[in-house]
């Protein structure tokens, strides 16, 4: 994995992470707790938790002041992708989506008063938190489009909206919500995010929606929301007023290469567990599933697969960290669509080379194609990006586009 985006810091790092990881948590993906259900595991993994705070590993996505390692955007991606290997990764070093979005967003705009209240316990580990931005009645890939709307009403902002794949709500402390403050202004200015607390009375959890069969609850969710008449305070404000979209394209842009990093260790943990079972299998006495052609191709494309997409993503999240996500535009267009796919093709070779033993719950592969497939949606569907990219390119010879 090393290349010449790696650090001292981060070629030190890997292999402690890499050593919890299997150590700690590949024991842990079985059959009762690979079921959707977080929280038969959630207590487990507290105690995983506990153990990586003593190793000294806690915060690795955040400044230093607080309380993290400082690390670039570039150099977390490369830790990223090895916290990948487990599903239970992240979540135990305390770097999880939506809620390292949240922590990065509110140590840059949230008042001192947020802070202490929400964003320190979060930092914590002692509370979780949720984004609720995409609502059913209108599409996703058009985020200008909202009905959610946040009135003002004397020191308060009164809510009300319904929302959806609020993912991690359930058992959440606090929301992050993008709601229409400013609904005379331009689209991309007519938006604000606001926090509320998951207690607040009007705030009400629907369902958690099922995916590919599964619910879920707790962390490993994507809840429906109700905001009936939510009342809270306009100093719950993050950033200022108006400024929703800003903020969401800040954390996009990160955020995306978290994501990337992430499809990338999956991938890395599928490709993997095809090379073992394509040596182990034998079709018949002295013949390893490893010498038919098809199995080979499946293998050779996948490494190459696996090692463009890193370095595209690396570069990219490099660029990031030098000239802000603004410039990077259309390498994160690119690296979101082009490692989702490239996600999915490699899980789908190693289930088609462990046959009916790769749809099973008794390996990983299954549990990553189900809750991967919507890698392709999320943070943009893939349509969405390509369209951006290629009219981007198509601007710089003359080609102006009417939408």
């Amino acid at each position: 994995m090393e290349n010449t985006f790696t650090t001292d810091r981060v070629r030190h790092l890997i292999p402690r992470i890499k050593t919890f990881v299997e150590q700690e948590l590949y024991p842990l993906e079985t059959t009762e707790y690979l079921t959707g259900n977080f929280s038969i595991v959630e207590p487990i993994l507290q105690e995983k938790r506990s153990l990586v705070k003593k190793t000294g590993l806690w915060g690795l996505a955040l400044p230093e002041e607080a309380g993290g390692m400082g690390l670039s955007l570039c150099e977390f991606g490369q830790l990223s992708e090895v916290l990948a290997l487990s599903p239970f990764g992240h979540y135990c070093f305390n770097t999880q989506a939506p809620d390292i979005g949240n922590m990065e967003l509110m140590h840059r705009y949230a008042p001192p008063h947020l802070q202490e209240k929400y964003l320190e316990p979060l930092l914590a580990g002692e509370v979780r938190s949720c984004f609720s931005m995409t609502e059913p009645e209108y599409a996703g890939s058009n985020p200008t489009r909202m009905g959610t709307t946040a009135v003002k009403d004397g020191a308060d902002y009164i809510i009300n909206g319904h929302k959806w794949f609020t993912s991690g709500a359930d058992g959440a402390a606090f929301a992050i919500v993008m709601a229409v403050t400013n609904p005379e202004a331009p689209p991309h200015q007519q938006a604000s995010q606001i926090l509320v607390p998951c207690d607040a009375p009007g705030f009400r959890l629907v369902r958690n929606i099922p995916v590919m069969g599964h619910a879920g609850d707790r962390w490993a969710s994507h809840a429906e929301i109700i905001y009936e008449n939510v009342r809270v305070p306009q100093s719950n404000l993050i950033g200022a007023e108006g400024a929703g979209f800003v903020l969401a394209q800040e954390r996009l842009g990160p955020g995306r290469i978290h994501h990337c990093m992430r499809f990338i260790g999956e991938a890395e943990r599928s490709f993997d567990l095809m090379c073992r079972y394509a040596v182990q299998r034998e079709l018949k006495a002295g013949v390893p599933l490893g010498d038919m052609q098809f199995i080979q191709g499946f293998i050779a494309e996948s490494r190459a697969e696996i090692d463009a997409a890193r370095l595209l993503v690396l570069q990219t999240a490099q660029l990031i960290d030098k000239k802000g996500a603004a410039a990077a535009r259309n390498q994160i267009s690119a690296i979101k669509f082009y490692t989702a796919n490239m996600l999915l093709r490699v899980v789908d070779r190693a289930i088609q080379t462990h046959g009916a033993l790769g749809m099973t719950n008794d390996l990983i592969l299954s549990y990553f194609y189900a809750h991967e497939r919507a890698a392709r949606i999320y943070d943009g569907a893939d349509e969405v990006h390509k369209v951006a990219l290629a009219r981007s390119i198509l601007k710089q010879y003359g080609l102006a586009t009417k939408r």
